[in-house]
């Protein structure tokens, strides 16, 4: 089938965007790579022994990556909360808790209805109560603290009820009254309601239900107050958490060494035969090899990374966003794919068409919905697509006068869509290594340059996407740069120059920094 594209572009693009980093490479890779970047010598590019480390530490080591991640994610994700979610019913955890929380709140029920009744376990669900309420007071708020607690004095009310003279509705009441001071205007209806329940067993276990909810509230508050702190300050927030990691635990660079030594082979292994097609072709050693193209070849290799297999440790906080990048890649490829396969078979009736391109990814966007999922079956959502696309060509042809696809044609073009699935299709081929050049020369461009690359020929259906992918691509890769910098500098240093003495490395950054 032929593919009326621009198949020269493949040529020029590649070597396009590899001299554009080899370039800003020039006279930066040997300074910057033969110093010793990373803040401390624990790399696993060294020849020193494994280290043994102790439970505490690698609970230290957790518990750095917990709030690093957490913090990445508050900082970058503008729509992170917290939010309430209760066990499925159905669940054997859901009817753990339903049972447990039962047997809690009727063995409430039955000593309140006691006589005279026991208070005891009353009286500590108030003082937990107290300490809640006292939570959300802000610094300064002294009077409602004091009030707070005064009223919630477990030591009297246990004196009360020796004397059978606690009055639970009034606590429960001013409860009540002081959580609508303090919640948001999104809890005022739980508030009413709470007001509304006669039953004070039923009451406090709803009480405990809207303080779980306030609680929620209070978290997102500081969260939001809490982003562009660590927007302004998330770089070295994050590169000095991961030290600390690094310090725990010496291993934790071991999968990203991995990742950056394949992607030293996989340029070794272009330059090899480059130099094999061309006998003039100087055939070098490790040395020629940019440091920032390899850093970018392995940025583009996670786009299409085996998720089932454990992504370099730098790269975790980003794990989810690079995967669902990696989706919606590759439904834009095959869109592209089912216009390009359109265009070639029905030829010049429809590529001139204004507008049918579109129509086209509009067709195939709905029932390409969902497939990241296992129970996908792209081949028959590519048949689908097939069937849907004669009908509008036809239809399109029958408006205009012109004859429609006979069943041969719309045979074939419907075999030419469900044959994307197969491994090595030429078309896909194609579209893949287009993508590949457009976010190539995308990682290329300074991180400052806000402009788009060219987008190849093929992929104009699909530029509108691509551009937004792009950019949610870019920034990934740039922050994770300015992060994690300082320690790819120090393996790559390893790698690519490992006969460097560290005498000259010392020297290299006191140059680079001068």
């Amino acid at each position: 089938m032929p593919l009326n594209d621009e198949h020269n572009s493949d040529s020029e693009s590649s070597r396009f965007s590899e001299s554009t980093a080899a370039s800003s490479d020039s006279e930066y890779s040997r300074q910057s790579f033969n110093s010793d970047s990373s803040s401390k010598p624990s790399s696993p590019a060294s020849a020193s022994p494994p280290k043994m480390i102790t439970f505490d530490e690698l609970m230290a080591a957790a518990r750095n990556l917990t709030n690093l991640t957490l913090a990445h994610e508050i900082a970058v994700n503008a729509n992170f909360c917290i939010k309430h979610e209760d066990l499925p019913q159905n669940s054997f955890a859901g009817t753990v808790k339903q049972i447990v929380h039962k047997a809690f709140w009727d063995h409430l029920e039955s000593e309140l209805n006691e006589d005279p009744p026991e208070y005891e376990h009353a009286i500590k669900l108030f003082e937990e109560i107290k300490e809640i309420l006292l939570s959300f007071l802000t610094p300064g708020a002294n009077r409602i603290q004091n009030q707070i607690c005064e009223v919630l004095d477990t030591d009297l009310i246990r004196q009360q009820a020796e004397h059978n003279a606690v009055d639970i509705h009034g606590l429960a009441n001013y409860i009540i009254n002081t959580m609508g001071k303090l919640c948001a205007p999104i809890r005022d209806n739980d508030i009413k309601q709470l007001k509304a329940t006669d039953n004070i067993v039923e009451l406090l276990r709803q009480i405990f239900r809207v303080l779980d909810l306030m609680k929620m509230d209070m978290a997102n508050y500081t969260i939001q107050n809490l982003r562009p702190y660590l927007q302004r300050n998330l770089v070295d927030y994050e590169r000095t958490k991961f030290q600390e990691i690094l310090e725990e635990t010496p291993s934790a660079l071991d999968l990203t060494t991995e990742w950056i030594k394949e992607s030293i082979e996989d340029e070794l292994s272009s330059a090899s035969d480059e130099s094999s097609s061309s006998p003039g072709a100087d055939s070098s050693s490790k040395r020629t090899i940019s440091p920032t193209l390899v850093l970018n070849n392995g940025y583009l290799k996670l786009l299409q990374w085996n998720y089932h297999k454990t992504i370099p440790e730098t790269l975790i906080t980003d794990e989810a966003r690079l995967q669902e990048l990696r989706e919606k890649l590759k439904q834009l490829r095959i869109i592209a794919c089912v216009c390009l396969i359109t265009n070639n078979m029905v030829g010049a009736a429809i590529v001139d068409l204004p507008g049918f391109a579109e129509q086209l990814k509009r067709i195939s966007l709905p029932l390409l919905e969902g497939m990241n999922k296992k129970t996908f079956d792209l081949k028959e959502a590519l048949n689908a697509i097939g069937v849907q696309i004669c009908s509008k060509v036809n239809r399109s042809l029958t408006e205009r006068g012109l004859p429609t696809l006979d069943e041969e044609m719309q045979s074939n073009l419907m075999g030419q869509i469900t044959h994307i699935v197969e491994e090595n299709n030429p078309v896909c081929s194609l579209i893949d290594k287009r993508i590949q050049f457009f976010l190539r020369s995308l990682l290329a461009l300074p991180s400052f340059q806000k402009s788009m690359p060219t987008m190849p020929g093929g992929l104009s259906v699909i530029q509108t996407e691509m551009e937004l992918v792009g950019s949610q691509y870019a920034s990934i890769v740039n922050f994770n740069k300015q992060v994690y910098g300082p320690f790819y500098a120090n393996i790559l240093r390893k790698l690519l120059f490992p006969e460097t003495p560290m005498g000259k490395a010392e020297t290299g950054t006191a140059t680079a920094t001068s």
